[in-house]
């Protein structure tokens, strides 16, 4: 992508810009970064980018420029492949980064390897919304089901989001002992019970809270506080018995940073996340942090909940992938029926 063709895919995005009051105005600016991530990841990141730009500035006084892109994980990560710049990618699923590798060799095969926790600094749940007083009784995935209940989901064609909420379901079902067979019932029976299938996770957001459709929201535990806050917090979270463990991986997108010389800059934006400051920042976000301390110090935000990882229960991201939501897949199947 030519500079004028990254300058003006840089017009919709967030920018946090580091600045000092003592900066002179004749000196110029540092590098600039550009962190491409997934649909409900904005805000933690607009918080960290402000901390890691003034770390970064008070520790070898360079200034940087952070930009954001944000949108359905796939969609993000597809995005990159076709020639967006991201010097980072920070996903909520370890096969929206492999498919950098797999398509042009932007990052290396074994990029998961690079940084501790599988290069996943944070997790997040997969919860069920319900409006307040929870009129549908909704209790677990089984509820989601049910005739008469309307739940929103984002598409998980395209969003990392509705892909956990399909795969918790179906795990879920597998952990309380059913077989593979009832499990895809199940999550058929929820599937056909989505109204719209929105691009992301905010925008399953907006249609629920906001259009006032459905009776359930799929979503991250991380994104409950944010609509309680903007909408009035007339919901209530559902924990279900068990639920999948989203981790949050991170890479730098090495073709790029090789080539824009920002590798030093953005290899240490990605360390910083498994700082203390990092951890906090994503604990105050309501994104489950690695770290121990940060984990007790914030445990009243985050109940003890039974979880699976998509390894697991599915052998890998890319198993799930390949046999779920790749073109005629069991999602692709489960789409046609209910449109007869």
């Amino acid at each position: 992508m030519s500079s004028i063709s990254r300058r003006a895919a840089l017009v919709a995005l967030t920018s946090v810009v580091a600045l000092s009051p003592s900066l002179s105005t004749a000196q110029a600016p540092g590098k600039t970064l550009l962190n491409v991530s997934y649909d409900v990841s904005r805000e933690f990141y607009k918080e960290y980018n402000a901390a890691f730009a003034a770390h970064w500035k008070k520790t070898t006084g360079e200034v940087l420029t952070l930009n954001q892109s944000h949108g359905g994980s796939s969609k993000q990560a597809r995005s990159v492949v076709d020639g967006l710049e991201a010097d980072v990618i920070t996903m909520n699923q370890a096969n929206d980064i492999d498919v950098l590798a797999d398509r042009g060799g932007l990052v290396p095969a074994d990029w998961a390897k690079r940084l501790p926790d599988n290069s996943a600094p944070t997790t997040s749940l997969s919860v069920i919304l319900v409006r307040k007083g929870n009129p549908k009784s909704i209790q677990d995935w089984s509820d989601l089901g049910r005739a008469g209940i309307s739940v929103i989901i984002p598409n998980p064609k395209t969003s990392g989001n509705g892909r956990y909420t399909y795969l918790a379901a179906w795990g879920a079902a597998v952990k309380n002992g059913v077989s593979p067979a009832a499990a895809k019932a199940l999550v058929e029976r929820i599937f056909t019970n989505v109204p719209v299938l929105d691009g992301g996770g905010r925008g399953a957001t907006t249609t629920f809270a906001q259009r006032n459709l459905g009776d359930a929201l799929v979503t991250f535990e991380s994104e409950v506080p944010l609509i309680k806050r903007e909408f009035g917090g007339d919901y209530e979270v559902i924990y279900p018995k068990w639920t999948v463990l989203a981790e949050n991986p991170v890479s730098v997108v090495d073709k790029v940073v090789d080539k824009r010389g920002t590798r030093v800059q953005a290899e240490a934006y990605l360390k910083y996340l498994w700082s203390d400051e990092g951890q906090e920042i994503a604990a105050r976000q309501h994104i489950r942090p690695r770290s121990a301390k940060m984990l007790a110090k914030y445990a009243k935000d985050f109940p003890k909940v039974g979880t699976f990882t998509v390894d697991e229960v599915f052998g890998s991201w890319k198993k799930a992938q390949k046999e779920h939501f790749d073109d005629g897949g069991f999602y692709d199947q489960i789409v046609l029926r209910s449109k007869k």
